[in-house]
């Protein structure tokens, strides 16, 4: 009896001093409790699991049920993150958001597997009889050997579609949004504004028929170089004149398909031969023929009821005449260097602006039908 008694006063004692070391400060319990998590960051609490511990069982007790509000706090709670600041030197290369260039964009194609889509290009047009003959005595020089694989790639990218998983292709439909709008903030791959900038939907991969990914890729072209995005950004007020108003990106898609065209009948090889290079000379080939268009539509008038015929028309004058255009373009883009106003007279096209209009008929290049027919075929 004495022993257990001791036993008993001495484990008494023992409980008697933790309860005095635990109270020992002066404070408050809730005020002491308060400052101590004040210190600590709200992730940390997370990591640490101290309020799990609050919550979870203690001295075996068990919660009853529980309130449907006492679960969305929960998942709530399990969807905090730790924040982790992020300085600007972090900042990835391919971070949303950000701008692409040409020779970025271009650089990617080079260096993917597009072996699938080089087995669908057929780089020269097939002529037989005395059409063969009269191009092999009168027809413009063959292009140069070691220029080919160049121009294979120009065919091959014109074979590729626009694939929206790719993050390389978001960026640059972000670009060209971006420069032709002046928005700082990105936009959705599909949605009406697209069909704000002249695509006939909300999906512009839907009418890349003909140029495919090429077609993209002379927008960003246009757009990334500040004397023809000064020229792309004209021509895309032109396309919302009240009365004259066109389709600016489709007829794009259009102009790029021109030169396709052009680069397969051999129109460009005698340029191509001169520089040494032939990406330049199509970009090229197609800022001139896009500026000639709009100089045509303005001057002339036209309406969107002429789109077709003025395409065709520009077409069989761009293919007769290359050097001619690239040397108007030349001219053009002096005169923005010296900072000329307008040289496709804006005065006359900046004034009243209609919004873009969804039931415009337009009349592509490749949808002009033989002469003998009075039909049109549309985009």
């Amino acid at each position: 009896m004495n022993e257990n008694s001791c036993s008993f006063q001495n484990e008494k004692e023992l409980r008697d001093g933790e309860v005095e070391s635990v109270s020992a400060p002066p404070c408050d319990k809730d005020s002491s409790a308060l400052l101590a998590f004040r210190g600590i960051p709200i992730s940390e609490l997370k990591n640490h699991g101290i309020l799990r511990a609050l919550t979870t069982e203690a001295n075996g007790w068990e919660p009853g049920a529980v309130s449907t509000e006492v679960l969305r706090a929960q998942e709530e709670w399990e969807a905090v993150e730790s924040i982790q600041p992020e300085t600007g030197s972090q900042a990835r290369s391919d971070q949303p958001g950000q701008l692409i260039s040409f020779g970025e964009a271009l650089q990617h194609f080079q260096t993917v597997d597009l072996s699938s889509f080089k087995k669908r290009i057929q780089p020269t047009i097939r002529r037989t009889g005395l059409a063969a003959l009269r191009h092999r005595l009168f027809g413009p020089p063959k292009l140069h050997q070691g220029l080919r694989e160049e121009r294979d790639l120009v065919l091959t990218i014109a074979q590729c579609g626009l694939d929206s998983q790719d993050p390389m292709h978001g960026r640059v439909l972000q670009t060209i949004y971006k420069k032709l709008t002046g928005s700082k903030f990105d936009c959705a791959l599909l949605g009406d504004h697209w069909e704000d900038l002249g695509f006939q939907g909300a999906n512009p991969a839907t009418d890349l028929r003909g140029a495919g990914f090429l077609a993209l890729l002379h927008l960003l072209y246009l757009v990334m170089d500040s004397k023809t995005l000064l020229m792309a950004q004209e021509i895309l007020r032109l396309s919302r004149h009240h009365i004259q108003q066109f389709p600016f990106c489709l007829m794009s898609v259009n102009i790029t398909r021109i030169a396709i065209q052009a680069l397969r009948e051999e129109c460009l090889s005698r340029e191509c031969n001169r520089r040494q290079q032939v990406i330049p000379v199509v970009n090229s080939f197609y800022a001139a023929t896009f500026l000639h268009l709009a100089h045509v539509w303005r001057t002339q008038h036209k309406t969107i009821s002429d789109s077709g015929f003025v395409l065709k028309d520009l077409e069989m004058w761009a293919k007769k005449s290359p050097r001619r255009l690239l040397k108007t373009l030349e001219i053009y883009l002096a005169g923005v260097s010296k900072g000329q106003a307008s040289l496709l007279g804006a005065q006359k096209c900046s004034g009243q602006q209609a919004p873009p209009s969804k039931d415009l008929t337009f009349t592509g290049v490749c949808d002009l039908p033989p002469p003998s027919s009075k039909g049109r075929w549309l985009i």
